[in-house]
């Protein structure tokens, strides 16, 4: 089935780093789909078909440390990763014309750092489901109890030595407990989830991304100090019965100039597995506005 809807790439963008990345559909509008942390590309596999019936092209990578990708020692801030991802799409790709960035989780902050460092390349921004670094939002979330992996992920060497060899078992409670839907992310996703991230090195690259809040956030109030808020136009969705469901709107009028807001019905926070039907269409009715189609 997969062998019909999309086809499994690598790029090599330097003696350390292959990027792996999915692409399928063949339109004129691109879109690249950004996963979050402990997921891979596979977190899109029911979106994917969604957009590319809609005449779009999808870019879904595992980006720098997550899946099939490459795990380098450094380089997990949220503007390397977008640089990675800007040279996969412009020089690997050839891709021209700006594209729609859709990022979940992790994917959110690292589809922001791409904007911010490259803005005439992002047609539209689709911010879904997590707190950005930076914004008061992500200030106040920080503190909550839910989100008591923030402090852990970003501790050295502890969550490593507490999760080897126990990376199914791990991966598993840290999905499930977060997910409202039980039937939206199955056994085998999970399963998939925790093969991809007991490979050597997974676990630390995923931790590094959380070791980088800091400096993501001292980048993104440099940058709205220097440039301002984003004009490129944004859509900021959560579910509706998830944690962040109450601040993603404010959380992007922070940073953006123009924003619109959808709210995921019957939602927690894993919306591309959880709503994607919903996820999917709001995307294309997005675009299709901005783009007056």
């Amino acid at each position: 089935m997969t062998g019909a809807l999309w086809n499994h790439e690598t790029a090599v963008l330097d003696d350390e780093l292959r990027l792996h990345y999915v692409i399928a559909g063949s339109g004129s509008r691109v879109v690249l789909l950004l996963h979050g942390y402990p997921q891979t590309w596979w977190s899109w596999h029911k979106v994917i078909p969604l957009l590319t019936g809609a005449e779009f092209r999808v870019i879904a990578p595992d980006y720098r440390g997550a899946g099939a990708s490459t795990k380098p020692a450094s380089g997990y801030d949220k503007l390397t990763l977008a640089g990675d991802l800007h040279t996969l799409v412009r020089e690997h790709l050839g891709i021209t014309d700006p594209v729609t960035i859709v990022g979940h989780d992790i994917g959110l902050m690292v589809g922001f750092a791409f904007a911010s460092r490259f803005p005439a390349d992002v047609a539209e921004l689709v911010l879904v489901d997590a707190p950005l670094p930076g914004t008061a939002a992500f200030d106040e979330a920080r503190a909550e109890p839910n989100l008591w992996h923030f402090a852990f992920h970003a501790s050295r060497d502890f969550p490593e030595m507490l999760t080897a060899g126990r990376e199914e078992a791990y991966i598993r409670a840290f999905i499930t407990t977060r997910l409202l839907n039980a039937g939206a992310i199955s056994p085998d996703d999970i399963d998939r989830y925790a093969a991809a991230y007991a490979l050597p090195g997974a676990m630390r690259a995923g931790f590094e991304l959380y070791r980088e809040f800091a400096n993501d956030g001292a980048a993104n109030r440099a940058f709205l100090a220097a440039h301002g808020k984003l004009t490129t136009p944004v859509l900021a969705v959560a579910g509706d019965r998830g944690g962040s469901h109450w601040r993603m709107q404010r959380m992007a009028e922070e940073v953006a100039t123009t924003v619109t807001y959808a709210a995921a019905p019957g939602s927690g926070h894993w919306v591309p597995e959880e709503a994607p039907q919903f996820l999917a269409d709001a995307v294309i009715h997005f675009v299709a506005e901005n783009r007056h189609l």
